[in-house]
């Protein structure tokens, strides 16, 4: 490269890296970060579309770094976490850290091990001694430097019309079942597929959950059982419901109107077109409905800290504290919904977290004060799938 070129690139490197400081000093964690990077370019409009995915992907290295690595400037953290989470060499690090750049295919440890700061691979995720059962803090810390796939299920009897979209638009794809494709986090599927009527953009292990919903809906004597999904989001565990049994007698409910207006397009575009839905604030009420419901799905609010490799600017901002907040609210949940399962029926506890206070502790706390029987708890683990991790547990109502 001619010495004014490279000098040129070198700059505008150098200009990515001081974007990216300036943006990651200014924002508070208030808001999710990829909606706070969407207006600060439509407001700084000199970023071109290269520009823009340059510095992005320089602040999500740094947010998925956590606070692996301390007492070192700004912008080196920065460079840092750009050699730690890249597996392939890359024109920044070329340009700034060439004698890193040759060494992006070693793993976390090896590359923590070479550099001439304090760095420790279990100060990403600080809080191992909150941990579930079964998660390997080790392998969870690592899987935050490694952007998660996009998964799809594929909805009954469209699996072959899927599939043969994507192969004409030459989308790379992995088959890991009948009904579900992983695919990179970037593809744009609703240009290619009817998203919700053909298939579900859904997580994996999220996918996962439709295992304990298949088996307590099996369990039902109800020809039509009855089931309310009372934090229902935006959806997607009852369209998996419905694909599972379409017979199910549908009820949902969440805390903000604006969550459920976003469900009915979901379920429209879905052809769910049989349903009660309703407003309720689960911490406050506990006559909210008057049906007996055969099964319950409780996909609770959470941290979400299964999830935070999707979104690591939650990582990096995480209170401790937040964990007790979140289960004191689940608990309460549980206890105002519990009571409209019907005798013999099925609960289903889901979080998307990985600490024990939010998973297996309220679990227990649901045995002791409700007397339900526990059938199946489950951390299902992604952080060697590279999607989200979650916990399950299936609980009955004994008759009599």
């Amino acid at each position: 490269m001619q010495p004014a070129i490279y000098l040129a690139a070198v700059s505008r490197y150098y200009s990515y890296l001081n974007s990216a400081k300036q943006i990651l000093q200014q924002y508070n964690g208030e808001e999710p970060f990829a909606s706070y990077l969407k207006k600060y370019f439509s407001v700084n409009k000199k970023y071109g579309s290269k520009d823009r995915k340059h510095v992005g992907n320089l602040c999500y290295c740094f947010f998925r770094m956590g606070k692996a690595v301390m007492n070192i400037s700004f912008e080196e953290k920065i460079l840092t976490a750009l050699f730690l989470c890249s597996d392939k060499p890359n024109e920044i690090l070329e340009a700034l850290k060439p004698e890193w750049n040759e060494k992006v295919f070693l793993s976390i440890s090896e590359k923590c091990s070479m550099l001439n700061v304090q760095c420790s691979i279990f100060n990403v995720f600080p809080w191992k001694n909150e941990l579930s059962e079964d998660i390997d803090h080790e392998k969870f810390c690592e899987s935050f430097f490694v952007q998660p796939d996009m998964f799809l299920r594929l909805r009954p009897g469209m699996e072959q019309i899927v599939i043969q979209k994507l192969q004409n638009a030459k989308i790379d794809f992995k088959i890991i079942s009948e009904s579900c494709l992983s695919l990179p986090n970037a593809s744009k599927i609703d240009k290619i597929t009817e998203v919700d009527k053909e298939a579900v953009v859904q997580d994996y292990n999220s996918q996962q959950t439709g295992r304990f919903l298949g088996s307590a809906l099996a369990t039902s004597r109800n020809n039509k059982p009855a089931v309310w999904d009372c934090c229902a989001g935006s959806g997607g565990k009852s369209i998996m419901a419905y694909d599972i049994n379409p017979n199910i007698d549908l009820i949902v409910s969440d805390v903000r109107e604006s969550i459920l207006a976003n469900l009915r397009k979901r379920f429209e575009r879905a052809g769910i077109k049989k349903y009660k839905s309703f407003i309720a604030d689960l911490t406050h009420n506990s006559q909210l409905t008057t049906h007996d419901h055969n099964l319950i799905i409780a996909d609770v609010p959470c941290t979400g800290s299964g999830t935070w490799s999707r979104t690591p600017e939650q990582l990096y901002f995480f209170e401790e504290n937040e964990i007790e907040r979140y289960s004191s609210l689940q608990k309460k949940i549980v206890s105002n919904v519990i009571p409209a399962l019907q005798t013999g029926g099925i609960f289903v506890y889901i979080t998307c977290s990985v600490f024990r206070k939010e998973n297996e502790e309220v679990a227990a706390f649901i045995q002791e004060n409700f007397h339900l029987k526990l059938k199946q708890m489950e951390v299902l683990k992604g952080y060697d799938k590279k999607a989200d991790s979650m916990f399950v547990a299936v609980l009955s109502l004994p008759k009599g």
